[in-house]
């Protein structure tokens, strides 16, 4: 499916386009609460809140599963250089951080899907689950320049360090940190 350029999911405006990098956030089903799972609308609650929330470790953190995590990660980096260029990540217990800049003729949406559905049924089958795995919904937001991409990757990075689980990033065994050490 083509880039879609500018558009929107019906609260938000989105930017899709190839050569684009992205920062994308998506979260499992019940990694937030009733109250800041709804889709985000301006003015309503912060951004700042919902990550917040992520970071706290709420739902049942499958994540937090060593197999359910690599799989995740396998699935993140198996398209690297042919659908797009993955250039951060972070698997937390309740959701994942992307850095991503996607290739030719792929759409953003199309790519979180393709990881989404995967690794649901992936994740499913280890856990002896069936039901929802991911939150429908994403948050993206494309890089506005050099200094913004360098603090996304940044903050993807240190993501477990500022939620307690290791003591320095490349200690995080799910994140690209890990690979650059």
């Amino acid at each position: 499916m083509s880039p879609k350029g500018w558009h929107a999911r019906g609260y938000l405006p989105h930017f899709d386009s190839p050569e684009t990098v992205q920062f994308v956030t998506f979260g499992l089903s019940d990694s937030l609460p009733a109250k800041l799972a709804a889709p985000y609308v301006p003015g309503t609650k912060s951004l700042l809140e919902m990550d917040t929330h992520l970071d706290a470790g709420r739902g049942a953190c499958w994540l937090g599963n060593k197999a359910v995590a690599n799989e995740v990660q396998v699935a993140l980096r198996h398209f690297d250089g042919e659908r797009y260029r993955l250039l951060a990540w972070c698997i937390m217990p309740n959701h994942v951080h992307v850095v991503i800049e996607p290739e030719d003729q792929h759409n953003l949406g199309s790519i979180v899907q393709s990881w989404k559905s995967f690794t649901a049924k992936r994740a499913n089958k280890l856990l002896g689950r069936s039901g929802p795995f991911w939150r429908k919904d994403y948050f993206d937001r494309y890089m506005r320049g050099e200094e913004h991409y360098a603090k996304t990757v940044a903050y993807v990075e240190d993501n477990p360090v500022k939620a307690g689980l290791c003591g320095t990033a490349t200690e995080w065994p799910w994140s690209s940190a890990a690979f650059r050490a």
